[in-house]
């Protein structure tokens, strides 16, 4: 396999199947021609599966794997197997230089434990971050950290506002992408001393990115600002808070379509708009986050996401290996350290 970038794809680790998972592979090879695979997991479930795709098998090597990391198993369970796990192979893969990007929909906690592990933090990185687009009014914004680091100080932040920025620039096709840091107000002394401290560093550096302030939590869908930046803490909170109010949104409007014979007739004629909306907040469009920040790329798929999700997911990982997000991020370090030297003094850093 050689001319395009290799996806090591973890094939045993999502809730929706192998099947799924080798039919997102397929979608993903129709949309990408020079995308080439590494299918790990158990070579008894994968090679029927992959029979039916004669596209996809042209252009993709079964590498076995043993062993499956479940959705239960503890992120120390999950390392001491990584040796013999689809996830830690795929992973494994990316570290020898075998392949260009992993992929896999399993356990979060797991996946970032073996990246993290195997991988390493680049140069100039403290901690990875988890990345994301997610939609908006207007189209789509990126957001980080969504989980893996709970408490992060003003140094982790403006890392991660570098690292967002150029994960926009590659997912969102934008030059200079508008960045602000998530907060309880817009005004310059609202907040903690860390994000005050990273919103001093982020105004003062020069960088391919439009720094705008702060931004509250209501104001993440407006569509305003392109990198929304945050503690995993915060950022995990506001994910799940606007997935839930998304599905409290569609609920209550399809309870009032089903009420009356008025209301179904409504329906009859919003219908198209309906499906609009559906298509727009369906989390399948939206698949794919990543750990920026390490020696490697690593695109973590929602769980059960269906084929089309996943498929989704290797087209960031497509994407991301093409631009090269990882120089993009190199480049873009070397400039904000010498802001961070001058700006944070060693104790609060």
């Amino acid at each position: 396999m050689n001319g395009g970038p290799i996806i090591a794809l973890d094939v045993m680790s999502g809730d929706a199947g192998a099947a799924e998972a080798i039919a997102a592979a397929d979608i993903a090879a129709e949309r990408y021609p020079r995308l080439h695979f590494l299918l790990f997991g158990q070579q008894d479930v994968i090679a029927p599966e992959l029979a039916r795709w004669p596209r996809l098998a042209a252009r993709a090597r079964v590498v076995h794997s043993p062993d499956t990391v479940t959705m239960h198993d503890k992120p120390s369970q999950a390392l001491r197997r990584s040796k013999t796990t689809s996830m830690g192979m795929a992973i494994d893969a990316v570290k020898t230089g075998d392949a260009n990007a992993a992929v896999s929909a399993g356990n979060t906690g797991a996946l970032m434990a073996m990246a993290l592990f195997g991988l390493r933090t680049m140069p100039g990185i403290d901690r990875p971050a988890l990345a994301a687009a997610l939609p908006t009014l207007k189209s789509e914004s990126v957001m980080l950290d969504l989980g893996a680091n709970t408490e992060c100080d003003a140094t982790n932040l403006v890392q991660f506002a570098v690292m967002g920025a150029a994960f926009a620039r590659t997912v969102l096709g934008l030059e200079r992408p508008r960045v602000a840091l998530l907060n309880i107000g817009e005004e310059e002394l609202k907040g903690t001393d860390e994000i005050r401290a990273a919103a001093t560093v982020l105004k003062g550096a020069q960088l391919p990115m439009q720094f705008t302030g702060f931004v509250e939590g209501d104001k993440i869908g407006s569509g305003d600002v392109d990198v929304v930046v945050t503690d995993g803490f915060s950022g995990n909170i506001a994910l799940k808070t606007a997935e839930g109010t998304s599905r409290l949104v569609t609920g209550l409007l399809g309870q009032a379509f089903r009420s009356s014979i008025w209301g179904k007739l409504g329906y009859f004629i919003a219908r198209g708009a309906l499906q609009s909306l559906r298509a727009h907040l369906d989390p399948n469009a939206h698949n794919g986050a990543v750990f920026l920040g390490l020696n490697g790329l690593v695109v973590k798929s929602h769980g059960s996401a269906n084929a089309r999700g996943l498929a989704n997911a290797i087209g960031v990982a497509h994407d991301l290996v093409i631009d090269d997000v990882g120089r993009r991020i190199r480049d873009d370090l070397a400039g904000i350290n010498m802001a961070l030297a001058r700006t944070i003094e060693p104790d609060a850093a």
